[in-house]
């Protein structure tokens, strides 16, 4: 039976998964191709750190030159993470004529466009099911699945670390440092977390959700991004009182010829699903014009999930080569009737606002007579129990207003003496 050589870049927790999973299921995996996927070289820069599966030594190298040189290896796995230097590998990969498959969301999101365009031009595929929501087949589904729809909205939980802070949160009753604390001592967050809790590993997946939905690769600079830093535990106790969760969204959403995307902290009222995702678990919410309301739920991260998804690929991958094709839709097709990228001043929303305040006579009617003049409607308001001395939360829901008049009116109503904190503002979705 023939054999399709692998070669993998990237020897850490998912690198390790993919290589259990391809000897484990080695004879389900034959079945299913018609062929045999034959690891032949693994490269990491770290051949000494002990490992929960063994590799022969001749199968090992540092040396990436040995996989990309090697006309033997028919895909290239990419899963060392980061640009510089995968962006370089995966690119010299498709010149030496290898099919890919990448895990790799920040670089497809940053360099995508260049690198997609190579691969059009020497006719081979880029694969990236495990970019987006781990062992969840979001890409498969989109581009397959969904084929003749047209979406309206996307709304994602993204970020299995974030995720599992406000759970925690909101569970436990926990503070966010704790959260973080126990995130990080599960192995569910980095040292360094600050690409999940400041929204940026949400923004690249979004990104390529956006690609396949909407057909456009926008500029990461061009999309609003708020991370959940700044949520208290007080804030997540009074959401939950008003009959919300809060979570980090991931949106995209079209309106005629115009495109919004944002990633921020979001009330979900509680009786939605998006609302009882829990933990490290992601969930992606499509709205198609022909299949539906549709929701992906899975883990969102994790080795034996990832792993899966890079396993998807390689049959796909292997599949295509032993047929010898070019599948032109594993690229989204450009949407020239999407004119331009609506700015986050722009756009509308009801909000949740939290002032500290001196608990005094006069407070909320000076806060009241600023957010008239910027034409911001109350919907209901509460002061709650004094938290220290002599200052009090002001807990605020105002009715849909344009994000630029909020931003103005909060900026005068900050500098106000009785206020006290810079006031938290969270955006509402009546999904």
């Amino acid at each position: 039976m023939k054999k399709v050589y692998l070669g993998l870049l990237g020897f850490g927790n998912v690198g390790s998964g993919v290589v259990r999973i391809l000897r484990a299921r080695k004879s389900l995996l034959r079945n299913k191709v018609g062929c045999e996927l034959a690891l032949k070289k693994v490269c990491d820069k770290d051949l000494t750190s002990k490992r929960d599966i063994y590799l022969p030594r001749d199968m090992l190298t540092s040396d990436v030159n040995e996989i990309l040189n090697d006309p033997g290896i028919d895909i290239v796995i990419e899963l060392i993470g980061g640009i510089h230097p995968a962006k370089e590998f995966i690119m010299q990969a498709l010149n030496k004529g290898k099919y890919v498959v990448t895990a790799n969301k920040a670089l497809l999101a940053e360099q995508g466009k260049e690198i997609f365009d190579l691969a059009k031009s020497r006719g081979k595929s880029i694969y990236f099911e495990a970019s987006v929501g781990a062992g969840i087949p979001i890409i498969k589904s989109l581009r397959e699945g969904l084929a003749a729809d047209r979406f309206r909205h996307i709304f994602g939980i993204l970020n299995g670390t974030s995720n599992f802070i406000l759970s925690a949160m909101s569970e436990r009753k926990i503070d966010f440092n704790q959260a973080l604390t126990q995130a990080q001592r599960y192995g569910f967050a980095e040292r360094d977390a600050r690409l999940d809790i400041q929204g940026v590993d949400s923004l690249h997946k979004l990104v390529i959700l956006v690609y396949l939905c909407f057909g456009k690769l926008v500029n990461l600079n061009d999309v609003f991004v708020d991370g959940i830093q700044h949520i208290s535990l007080l804030d997540v106790a009074y959401a939950k009182e008003l009959g919300y969760e809060i979570k980090l969204l991931a949106i995209a959403a079209r309106e005629q010829d115009e495109l919004e995307l944002r990633v921020h902290p979001t009330l979900i009222p509680l009786e939605h699903p998006l609302a009882k995702v829990r933990g490290i678990n992601n969930a992606i919410y499509v709205c198609a014009d022909l299949a539906g309301d549709l929701l992906f739920f899975g883990p969102g991260a994790g080795k034996t999930a990832a792993a899966s998804a890079v396993i998807s690929d390689l049959q796909d991958a292997a599949l295509d080569l032993q047929a010898g094709l070019f599948r032109k839709r594993f690229f989204a097709i450009e949407d020239m009737s999407i004119k331009r990228l609506r700015r986050i001043d722009q756009t509308q929303s009801r909000f949740y606002i939290r002032f500290m305040a001196v608990d005094q006579p006069g407070v909320l009617a000076a806060i009241s007579r600023l957010l008239a003049k910027f034409d911001i409607s109350i919907a209901s308001v509460t002061q709650k129990e004094r938290k220290r001395a002599k200052v009090v939360p002001i807990v605020m829901i105002v009715h849909e207003v344009r994000e630029r008049n909020l931003r103005l009116a909060l900026k005068r109503i900050a500098g106000l003496d009785v206020v006290k904190e810079f006031p938290v503002v969270i955006r509402i979705e009546q999904i």
